[in-house]
């Protein structure tokens, strides 16, 4: 009775000894979990997505290509150059109108070509197309800045367009540094050129320095020797002006505008002289030669009237009333009827009057 007992309660411990390891056991082993498929979407189904509708292009004619190619406009070369070298030959051979043609063309297609800009300026420039070739030498000059490649015969080119267009405010700046590079003698007509636009720019005694400049480089350098003539008239240098002008006359006997100002800078002369007979009468035969050397060139009745006054004032009558009879003619509405000797001369007939008056009184003057 006792040994079983004993028995008994050891038995009921192995039983749950091995109930529990039979629990851990099946606690331990892995679940198997069932994977729940996710339901397809119509629009991924491939028997369940829509009908692809056709193209517009494909509702067109058959006879239409499947691409369509549209023009294409030419890409232009922002950063090569051309081949300028035909231009440049075509301005060499002075064929100006088809050396820009071609320049401008190349210029189109290669915008940043300074060379193609700078031929097309220069062609234009000797085809007097003064402000195409402004606009042409401004942008090579532009490259040519930006490129840091200076070229002086495109500033130069540049600023001989803006004089012959007048634009003289903006050619000054060119001119200046154009006639004052280090090391360099500078180009007499450029000196001209830079005197010039001093003075049309209101800077005559800049202009007067420059002109001389310019004539000291070209003793004959005849519009340089006029503009000094007329700045010394302006400062009543008469004598300085007389010089300069007949210096001007000699270099080239064809320039009308220097024969005209000497006969009236000799004129003024000789009404300042009136107290000295003998200054007087030498400064009227000088006005009489330079209107001489007046008439060859100009023929009109502002010219034959310059020099009628000249040779009254030299008491050369018959000379004067021929010459002035032509002039007198040219204004047919004038009075040529004798006036008082008195009177002021007032028109280009009068003088011709004058002339009859003293001839027929056997005056000196009237």
């Amino acid at each position: 009775m006792t040994e079983r007992s004993f028995y008994r309660p050891l038995t009921l411990g192995l039983c749950l000894i091995i109930l529990s390891g039979i629990v851990a056991g099946q606690s331990s082993r892995p679940r198997r979990v069932r994977t729940q498929t996710q339901p397809v979407k119509p629009a991924e189904e491939p028997l369940l997505r829509p009908e692809p509708k056709p193209s517009p292009t494909a509702r067109n004619s058959s006879n239409r290509p499947l691409i369509d190619v549209q023009p294409v406009k030419p890409i232009v070369n922002t950063v090569g150059t051309g081949d300028t070298s035909h231009a440049y030959q075509l301005l060499q051979q002075k064929q100006f109108a088809a050396a820009a043609a071609e320049a401008k063309r190349i210029a189109a297609q290669f915008p940043n070509d300074s060379e193609a800009w700078k031929i097309a300026g220069f062609a234009e420039l000797s085809l007097k197309q003064y402000a195409a070739a402004i606009e042409d030498l401004q942008k090579a000059l532009n490259l040519q800045q930006v490129a840091k490649r200076e070229d002086p015969n495109t500033e130069d080119a540049l600023a001989q367009a803006y004089v012959l267009a007048e634009k003289f405010d903006s050619a000054l700046p060119l001119l200046v540094t154009a006639t004052t590079r280090p090391g360099a003698q500078p180009d007499p007509s450029l000196l001209y050129y830079r005197g010039l636009a001093e003075y049309k720019t209101g800077k005559p005694l800049e202009a007067e320095k420059t002109f001389n400049a310019a004539v000291k480089a070209n003793p004959k350098d005849t519009l340089s020797l006029f503009y000094l003539g007329q700045i010394a008239i302006g400062k009543n240098d008469l004598d300085g002006a007389i010089a300069l002008l007949n210096r001007a006359t000699v270099n080239d006997p064809r320039l009308p505008a220097a024969w005209t100002l000497l006969v009236s800078a000799y004129l003024r002369r000789a009404a300042l002289n009136a107290t000295d007979a003998a200054k007087a009468s030498a400064d009227y035969l000088g006005a009489v030669r330079a209107g001489e050397g007046l008439i060859k060139v100009r023929t009109d009745a502002e010219a034959v009237t310059l020099f009628g006054q000249a040779l009254i004032g030299s008491e050369q009558y018959v000379r004067a009333a021929a010459a002035l009879e032509r002039a007198c003619e040219e204004f047919p509405q004038g009075n040529c009827s004798p006036p008082d000797c008195s009177s002021e001369i007032a028109g280009r007939c009068e003088y011709l009057s004058r002339a009859w008056v003293c001839l027929r009184d056997h005056q000196a003057i009237c």
